[in-house]
């Protein structure tokens, strides 16, 4: 029996009150499958709270065949936090595209009901998030592992921050722009190549 050949996971974690309908998932999802049809593209409607989303996204990852299959993560947004939360844990490679970096300070901003314009799903942010969030922070990065992208007209996130928390990784710094990555398209070839395909 020859050496398996690598099973390639992406797994696309959106931000928050966004879903697998986003513009950025939608232009992923297609250039993949496009472009490296073997790579198994995921991006799952995540959990309202922090906890659910990590044990949404562990459950994912450790039911597949860790022989076979590897595992790249990319993140928007607040899904940036959670990608470099699996990022650490799985050691595999990360791409941050506007990456939120202490959303649990922003948080405390969204207490109370909200409605998800995606999905209609309703549902409240508790309190408790905020140390949920808080507990999945990772002080120390490996920083081969992470393509950080931002723009610095970012109207939601302050994108100094990123550039601060992953100062040594490979940095995409773009002036103007805004919180949704303009002209995101353009830098999936970037991406694929960060993940060696």
């Amino acid at each position: 029996m020859g050496k398996q050949t690598k099973r390639i996971n992406i797994l696309y974690l959106h931000g928050f009150n966004s879903s697998p309908q986003s513009i950025k998932t939608q232009q992923t999802e297609a250039y993949f499958s496009k472009k490296f049809p073997c790579v198994i593209f995921h991006c799952p409607q995540l959990a309202s709270s922090p906890d659910g989303v990590i044990k949404q996204l562990e459950g994912l990852i450790e039911s597949s065949n860790k022989e076979v299959d590897q595992w790249f993560f990319m993140g928007s947004s607040l899904g940036g936090y959670f990608s470099t939360y699996l990022a650490e844990k799985y050691q595999g490679k990360a791409v941050l595209i506007n990456p939120a970096v202490k959303p649990y300070e922003l948080m405390k901003d969204y207490l109370g009901e909200q409605t998800n314009p995606y999905t209609g799903e309703v549902y409240q942010v508790e309190r408790h998030f905020i140390a949920s969030l808080k507990s999945l922070e990772q002080k120390l990065i490996s920083k081969n592992n992470y393509l950080v992208m931002v723009q610095t007209g970012d109207e939601v996130l302050d994108y100094q921050q990123a550039t601060e928390k992953y100062d040594n990784c490979e940095l995409i710094v773009q002036s103007g722009g805004d919180h949704s990555f303009i002209d995101y398209s353009k830098m999936l070839p970037k991406i694929a190549m960060f993940f060696n395909l």
